[in-house]
């Protein structure tokens, strides 16, 4: 008999307290967890009342998610500017938007960065799921160009950017994530609310940017945008296709899908499915995030169900194994 797999390992999960729900714990303890991530804003609520209060109870919340079983890891989408879940109102470091990080000079950028990667270790957090890479293909874009998430239209100016994150990440020992793959910045859509096909926005130097950066960084994200010239009508974070690409630049990353719980998802399959086909395609973590919809009391089900899958299905339990190895390698 093999040893059972800990296929919590897998999760990369949201709650909605500003304290470890007895959920979760349940969970750890029975299945294992690879990470979990914060949000101030809940979504379903509509309230800044979730995870985050100020910065003594986030590190309070940190240690006490570190302390769970295989020690999860911690991750949050500290981008600057807009997608900023720590906000200087509550007490935290001031970060500017990727197009204003863009247009500083190379020792602004460095002195934007210390203090906020300084204090997002300081507070406990492991990963930032920064930076996007998208390039600012469509200003108008619902969920780039117009929120100002993009570095630039160039991709020499990206590189640079990106450059000065991982000096600084690697100075405080903070794990950087890319995303979202393979290039959002020309959609259309939003993909929290539509499923948002890329394939005639996608271009060459969008791609080349995963090509050339994944290999300095320990994750990528995956989108959930659709390329029909690679998978026809598969999100790429669901896509096996999309994961041999990336793969091949490097071989070592942890592959992160967008959350599944997003409408360009969901319009087409339920969370449950998701998951089975992010493993399918061999993808890493798989992201549910709790903000979107509330399926916090499904986590095990979800969990059992891969589990199940896994025993009838050697190759599915082939991706699990290598899944959890590559994100035990992030944790150590």
């Amino acid at each position: 008999m093999s040893a059972p797999i800990p296929i919590g390992e897998l999760f990369l999960l949201g709650f909605r307290t500003p304290h470890v729900p007895p959920w979760l714990r349940d969970f750890a303890r029975d299945y294992g967890l690879g990470g979990v991530i914060l949000f101030d804003y809940d979504c379903t609520d509509r309230k800044y009342e979730r995870n985050i209060f100020d910065p003594a109870q986030v590190k309070a919340l940190c240690a006490e998610i570190h302390a769970l079983p295989t020690r999860p890891l911690i991750f949050i989408d500290q981008e600057g500017g807009k997608v900023r879940r720590l906000k200087e109102e509550r007490g935290f470091a001031p970060l500017p938007s990727a197009r204003q990080f863009g247009r500083l000079t190379p020792q602004e950028r460095l002195d934007a960065l210390r203090p906020a990667f300084a204090e997002l270790r300081d507070l406990g957090i492991d990963a930032d799921l920064a930076p996007v890479v998208d390039l600012d293909i469509n200003p108008d874009s619902p969920d780039i160009g117009s929120a100002q998430r993009s570095f630039s239209a160039d991709p020499r100016v990206v590189e640079d950017c990106v450059g000065a994150l991982i000096e600084v990440a690697r100075a405080t020992g903070l794990k950087l994530c890319l995303k979202h793959f393979p290039g959002t910045g020309g959609a259309k859509v939003n993909p929290h609310d539509h499923v948002m096909d890329l394939s005639d926005c996608l271009t060459d130097a969008q791609v080349k940017i995963f090509e050339t950066l994944a290999p300095r960084v320990p994750m990528v994200l995956f989108s959930h945008g659709v390329v029909n010239q690679w998978e026809k009508d598969t999100p790429c974070c669901l896509s096996a296709v999309a994961v041999r690409k990336l793969r091949q630049w490097a071989p070592g990353a942890a592959i992160l899908t967008d959350d599944l719980q997003m409408q360009g998802v969901q319009k087409l399959m339920t969370t449950g499915d998701a998951a089975l086909c992010a493993l399918r395609a061999s993808a890493d973590f798989i992201l549910i995030g709790n903000n979107m919809k509330d399926e916090q009391q499904e986590s095990a089900r979800y969990a059992q169900n891969l589990l199940d899958a896994c025993a009838k299905d050697a190759s599915l339990a082939d991706n699990a194994r290598a899944a959890i190895e590559r994100i035990r390698r992030l944790k150590a």
